[in-house]
């Protein structure tokens, strides 16, 4: 059939239908084009909040490791290679790729256009994001050491105190490695949300 020989309505329908959906016919490019899409493409409220909150939690670890590995590189100027750099590069990729993370597996589901539950794979990845950045606090905590130094003096941790002083003094009182164990259980828990729904 023709487009001339095709009923009026049935072509000002399928008009109608593609300006309601743009997102048919719209991609999205790179990391920073898929925020934008998945928060349009998604029909989870909670895993739109996240989209919100991880992108702007993504971009603030961004800036943040860049300016502290631009203060390393001015520190360590003399060295050709240093293995303290390229361990600060690695932790900083390791914070911000689960962060993003949730965000880049909705965008390339709704994308493909995957037969997966689509409202709950997303506000699965959403609760999974939330609980990540809340294992990056927890690590912070937990690496914390009793004393470090700050623009050349020595400044002592702040103790606990409040509603939270319990958890707190807990997380001080667990070795130091715990700062690297809680996040990775965090982004593991982001890869198996995706991998749970996938199969």
């Amino acid at each position: 059939m023709t487009e001339e020989s095709r009923p009026a309505g049935t072509a000002d329908a399928a008009e109608s239908a593609d300006a309601a959906d743009p997102d048919r016919e719209r991609s999205y490019g790179g990391v920073v084009g898929a925020f934008p899409y998945a928060f349009r493409s998604s029909e989870s409220w909670l895993f739109r909040s996240y989209a919100l909150v991880g992108g702007a939690a993504a971009a603030a670890l961004a800036v943040l490791f860049a300016l502290a590995l631009v203060q390393l590189m001015g520190a360590t100027a003399e060295a050709r290679f240093s293995v303290v750099r390229a361990f600060f590069i690695l932790v900083g990729l390791a914070a911000v790729a689960p962060t993003v993370g949730p965000v880049l597996f909705v965008a390339r589901a709704h994308r493909r256009g995957d037969p997966v539950p689509s409202r709950a794979y997303d506000a699965a990845l959403g609760v999974a994001g939330y609980v990540f950045l809340l294992s990056l606090y927890l690590g912070v905590v937990a690496a914390m050491p009793a004393t470090f130094q700050l623009d050349g003096e020595t400044v002592a941790r702040p103790p606990p105190s409040g509603a939270f002083a319990p958890a707190v003094g807990f997380l001080y009182a667990l070795p130091s490695v715990a700062g690297l164990v809680v996040p990775t259980l965090g982004a593991a828990l982001v890869v198996g949300v995706h991998r749970l729904f996938r199969s």
